[in-house]
């Protein structure tokens, strides 16, 4: 099964694809990730990104569309994945869709002062990534990660000025994807202001 995930900054995209992609068994694919790889190990694609992350701004569609038409044509993708975080705009959409057919796209709807909230406490391990939140994941000590004492940090995306830049641009430039997909007949809307594994359970029964 081909999916897409789509939802504001911090609406659990990335936390539901996780679980959903080892209940069918299939990768998930997060443009995030993939970039902030590339930026730590100072690759080429990583340094022009960097500059445009760090102001809370969509990296340019022909870097972000060469590098997923490269990561969709892997072995691990022959029988479905899941897209977190990608397309983010209509031209990234059609340009996808020109590469390959996707099933469904799962929006995940949740009320933006939620999300701002959500993503001001976010805190990540230096050492291991393992993500924490201040509120509704909280680590025993504020600064130091439970699994490997690694130091925690506020990424710089996640303060409330670039997070507010980033709600901005989404509205701005993904927003219309939801017609897009809408249109196509494939768009299925998931309220995302529950726990978790409610949400989980709802994307389950739609896919089935």
């Amino acid at each position: 099964m081909k999916l897409i995930f789509l939802g504001l900054p911090g609406a659990g995209k990335g936390t539901q694809a996780e679980v959903i992609s080892k209940k069918l068994n299939i990768p998930q694919i997060s443009t995030g990730d993939i970039l902030r790889e590339n930026v730590r190990l100072g690759t080429e694609l990583g340094k022009k990104a960097k500059k445009y992350m760090d102001e809370g701004k969509l990296v340019p569609d022909d870097i972000i569309i060469n590098m997923m038409k490269e990561r969709l044509n892997s072995d691990d993708c022959k029988n479905g994945f899941i897209l977190d975080g990608f397309p983010r705009t209509i031209k990234q959409a059609e340009a996808l869709d020109s590469i390959i057919k996707i099933d469904k796209v799962i929006f995940i709807d949740v009320p933006e002062d939620v999300l701002l909230s959500r993503l001001t406490g976010r805190r990540v391990c230096k050492n291991c990534n393992n993500v924490y939140h201040l509120e509704f994941n909280p680590p025993k000590n504020p600064s130091i990660c439970d699994k490997c004492g690694g130091e925690l940090y506020q990424r710089d995306d996640d303060k409330e000025e670039t997070v507010k830049k980033r709600i901005e641009t989404y509205n701005n430039q993904t927003k219309p994807l939801i017609d897009y997909y809408e249109n196509k007949g494939i768009l299925i809307r998931i309220n995302g202001n529950q726990p978790i594994d409610k949400v989980t359970k709802d994307i389950i029964e739609v896919l089935q």
